[in-house]
């Protein structure tokens, strides 16, 4: 039997691209690349996982490491925001074709379709990312193959190119209306997906990197938690918007951070990145009180605790003009 070894990404595009190869006979591994930027997505493939199971294995690499390298310097520069979707896709090739020489696979399957992003699902984007990945010839696209050159596993008879579809553009129609032939009713909708595409992430990735020298995945994890503001070059504070994100930032912030809140009433909880100098914390006090349900209060208590080293100051509210000064 032949084997494919699939990108999946978790939503329907992929999904629908692996059961068609599969409806020919073909075993599929799938393979589900993370980043920092993509891990909403595990959030969502519950409800494939469930359905697909049986069909076919899926398989998690976290690519951390390389993507920062591509995120950093993206040779053929990013989309409307901070997504570098033509290195991106060039790196996961790369990646795909070392799993698939070293494990046997026959050819490789994604689930692009034909100019549905402007970026990298051009025709010559499409011809760029394989060439640039060395795998011109070796990547099946099921969704829009008729519409592109036979790859080699179609040339050599492994599929059966009348089998797959000519899909194009961003109309999501006939994607669903396969999906009803296919018995497939739940899947995740074309939102969320990619961090880098969110314009308010962006910006924030933009101010870290400016700011940091390296990056850390605690870095990137609490760019989607909270409100940021860049006290300094050397310093930002982190403000919970509810429990989730005071829990959250809790369990990023490093043990040697300053965290603030306000006791006995409602209240965010915050955290100091970077430099903790007086000026930093006065001001990220400034910003916890506000965010509290005393920010009506002339003075408020604010708590501080570094490295479980707790202390207490009295802190004024910050002002709205203080907040938009310092909103990143």
């Amino acid at each position: 039997m032949s084997r494919a070894l699939a990108l999946y990404s978790g939503g329907l595009d992929s999904l629908l691209s692996i059961l068609t190869i599969i409806r020919q006979g073909i075993e599929v591994t799938a393979i589900r690349f993370i980043t920092p930027f993509n891990v909403r997505l595990r959030n969502i493939a519950a409800v494939e996982n469930k359905k697909t199971n049986s069909a076919f294995i899926i398989k998690d690499y976290p690519i951390f490491e390389k993507f920062f390298e591509v995120l950093k310097n993206p040779r053929f520069g990013y989309g409307k925001n901070m997504n570098p979707c033509v290195d991106c896709k060039i790196l996961m090739l790369k990646e795909a074709k070392r799993i698939m020489y070293e494990d046997g696979y026959d050819f490789i399957v994604t689930g692009e379709v034909l100019w549905q992003r402007p970026m990298s699902q051009r025709r010559d984007a499409l011809s760029i990312i394989d060439k640039e990945a060395f795998v011109t010839g070796h990547v099946v696209r099921p969704l829009s193959a008729k519409l592109l050159k036979p790859s080699l596993a179609e040339q050599a008879g492994i599929i059966d190119r009348e089998r797959l579809f000519g899909f194009s553009g961003r109309s999501r129609k006939p994607q669903m209306k396969l999906a009803l032939e296919m018995g497939v009713t739940e899947y995740s909708q074309p939102a969320g997906g990619c961090l880098l595409t969110d314009p308010l992430y962006s910006t924030r990735l933009r101010d870290l990197i400016q700011h940091s020298h390296s990056l850390s995945i605690e870095d990137i994890n609490l760019l989607q938690l909270g409100r940021h503001y860049r006290i300094s070059s050397a310093a930002k504070a982190i403000v919970g918007r509810d429990k989730i994100d005071n829990e959250l930032i809790i369990k990023f912030a490093k043990p040697d951070e300053c965290l603030l809140w306000v006791e006995g009433v409602g209240s965010s909880l915050s955290v100091i990145r970077g430099d903790i100098s007086d000026k930093t914390v006065e001001v990220s006090a400034a910003l916890c009180a506000r965010h509290s349900d005393a920010k009506s209060e002339k003075k408020v208590m604010v708590t501080l605790s570094v490295s479980g080293n707790i202390s207490v100051i009295a802190s004024v509210p910050a002002t709205d003009s203080l907040l938009e000064s310092l909103r990143i």
